[in-house]
Formats: structure tokens, C-alpha cells, sequence
């Protein structure tokens, strides 16, 4: 199961009391003060790691903690330090704090955007970041010791840990994003292009979470994202679109596949209009992203008849059209070279 968004709870250990003890020993009278501090209490970090490819461990376990320092002891012994908790994302997670007055909501699900900050993008597996601190641990009696107080009967206790909700939300980590309409043919395309195997029927939505497919040529290996079809409005949340959009934010570029037949009584030019007015609402960095464009079903007989004008349109405004069939292979060929060659030039300039 394909799990992109979870919501955590974190709390780092808090810091273990200072101890209050005196020097007891034969011969030796007012021995003085010798208790030990406190240890300080274990971290909690978030780090990324190649092991992983979807948040759905967060749907068993929900709340973390670290441990908590040791009590300091006697003779001057001080408390151990608590173990620091290291929590494991996938590559490509966006750690993002929920402001400490909205946790509440936060727990009934009602926290919007921009009641969050992001602490941290984790791309590269290996990378971490500190979500929370633990408490230091307080001091032994023996630290207040001093010339007008020789036997102190005070110690500190341990700071606690911080505590925070977290909201975990996965973007695939991708070359080429697959965008279009629903039944436009994306999971057909992936499935002759790459090495995935996702499903594929003849009625809209089939596709209801990301599938990856790894595509190899020319020495190189591009990775593909099948994203589930959007539809007008899926950046207000209509449909699936605005659940998935934020996996094509990653990609380096799009691949727009258009029905060449229609959709729902609207021309492809139409079709190809909404959904790239969907993605620029969504995020007005789509407008400059590298987008290949391929006019899917071409063996259907009302598609080649739409090609011309399709085709014309869309190359005044500097687009290459592509027309292909997901069916009988037509055209894949030169797709996946314009794709390799594309992604040779312009896309290592934006990197």
C-alpha cells in the first residue's frame, strides 16, 4: 500500500534530576556536598533513508519518544545520557511542524497550510534533521556548593524534552511526471515504456496512487511517475489530482498525455488547456517546467483526425506534439527518444 502523508507526534527525553548526597566516611567529618547532575535527555531525529518508499509504518505507530536522562547519583556520579530516537522516512519527505496553537486542531484533522512550517526537505537518503531536543539534566547538590553555602540541600530537576506534531508528506522523487485527464491512457504508456506493471483498465481512475517505472536507453536511466488523473478543479480538491500534484513538484519534467479522441465531449486542445491551468494553480512553477506532449490513441480513428489541429495549435505556443498509441506501439520509439534527448540537454541545465 502506497501511503504519501502521516501525522506524528514526537517527544524528546526529558533530563534526569540532579542528585543531593553528602560524603559519608569514617574519619572524615563534613565530608560535603557530592551529588552528580542529571543526564541530559535523547533527541529525536528524522532521517531519510533509501530502505524505504512509502510512510505507511506511520498508520501502526503514531507517537515517538526518546529516552530519558538518568537521575543523578551519589559521589559525584553523574546520570547517562538518554539514547537519542532516529525515526526513518523514505528519500524525497517534507517534515513540516504544526505551530503549537492549532495542535488541538491538528488532532481532529482541521490544520490548514499555512498553520505549518517546514523544518526540513529530506532528499538524499542519509540526510536528518533534529525535529526535537532533549531536556538538559539538572544539578547536584554538589554544584551549589560554594564559601557561604558548604552543605547544600538543593538540586535541580531535569528540563523536559520538547514535544511537537509533525506532518509527514512524501513527494516522489522522479524524472518525468505522467499527467492527464483520467482514462487519457498514462498507466498503458508506463507499462510499454518502463518496467512497471500498473493497472490498467478501460474506465477512468484506475490509477489511485503513484507507481514508479525505471526506463533505460542510451546508456542512462530516467524514472517515471504514473500520477493518478486529474480533472478541472482537482487543485480545490475535486477528484484525485490535488492529493497527487505535489508528486509531480519533484519531477524535472512532465510528460502531458492527451486522448486524442476527447474526453467527456471536449476537444484534446480543451483537455490540454484544464489540466495545465490545474497545475499552475496548483504551483505557478509548472509554467516553466520542461513538458513533452503526446497525443495518445492515435489508432483510433476520430484521434487522427484530430491530430492536425491539435498538433498545429499546440506548436505555436513551442510545444512538440507526439502522437502514439499505448496499444499498438506506434510511435513509442521515437517518444523515448525525444525523452532521452530532452532530458540530455535541458534538463541538466536546471540542475
Amino acid at each position: 500500500m502506497f501511503i504519501d502523508e502521516a501525522k506524528i507526534f514526537v517527544k524528546a527525553g526529558d533530563g534526569g534530576n540532579g542528585c543531593v548526597s553528602f560524603r559519608r566516611e569514617r574519619n572524615i567529618p563534613k565530608g560535603g556536598p557530592n551529588g552528580g547532575d542529571g543526564g541530559k535527555g535523547g533527541d529525536v531525529t528524522i532521517e531519510a533513508s533509501s530502505d524505504l518508499s512509502t510512510l505507511i509504518d506511520f498508520q501502526y505507530r503514531s507517537h515517538f519518544k526518546s529516552e530519558r536522562g538518568e537521575h543523578g547519583k551519589g559521589k559525584n556520579r553523574h546520570g547517562r545520557d538518554g539514547d537519542d530516537l532516529i525515526i526513518r522516512v523514505p528519500p524525497g519527505t517534507v517534515v513540516k511542524k504544526v505551530l503549537e496553537n492549532v495542535v488541538v486542531r491538528f488532532i481532529a484533522q482541521r490544520v490548514k497550510e499555512s498553520e505549518e512550517t517546514v523544518i526540513a526537505d529530506l532528499i538524499n537518503p542519509g540526510q536528518q534533521v533534529i525535529v526535537a531536543t532533549g531536556g538538559k539534566g539538572g544539578r547536584g547538590n554538589a554544584a551549589f556548593k560554594s564559601a557561604t553555602n558548604r552543605a547544600p540541600r538543593t538540586a535541580e530537576k531535569g528540563e523536559s524534552g520538547k514535544e511537537v506534531a509533525l506532518r509527514l508528506e512524501l513527494k516522489l522523487i522522479a524524472d518525468i511526471g505522467f499527467i492527464g485527464y483520467p482514462n487519457a491512457g498514462k498507466s498503458t504508456l508506463l507499462s510499454k515504456l518502463s518496467n512497471a506493471r500498473p493497472k490498467v483498465a478501460s474506465y477512468p481512475f484506475t490509477t489511485l496512487e503513484p507507481y514508479l517505472g525505471v526506463m533505460e536507453g542510451n546508456l542512462r536511466k530516467i524514472i517515471l511517475a504514473d500520477l493518478p488523473g486529474l480533472i478541472e478543479g482537482a487543485h480545490e480538491g475535486k477528484g484525485l489530482g490535488d492529493k497527487f500534484l505535489r508528486h509531480a513538484e519533484r519531477t524535472k519534467g512532465i510528460l502531458h498525455i492527451v486522448d486524442l479522441s476527447g474526453y467527456e465531449g471536449r476537444t484534446p486542445l480543451e483537455n490540454f488547456e484544464i489540466i495545465n491551468n490545474e497545475l499552475e494553480s496548483y504551483n505557478l512553477d509548472f509554467k516553466n517546467r520542461i513538458q513533452l506532449i503526446v497525443a495518445n490513441k492515435i489508432d483510433l480513428e476520430e484521434a487522427k483526425n484530430n491530430l492536425s489541429d491539435f498538433s498545429r495549435a499546440l506548436s505555436k505556443r513551442g510545444y512538440r506534439v507526439i502522437p502514439v498509441s499505448g496499444i499498438t506501439g506506434e510511435g513509442l520509439d521515437d517518444l523515448k527518444k525525444e525523452i532521452f534527448a530532452v532530458f540530455a540537454t535541458e534538463t541538466q541545465k536546471r540542475l
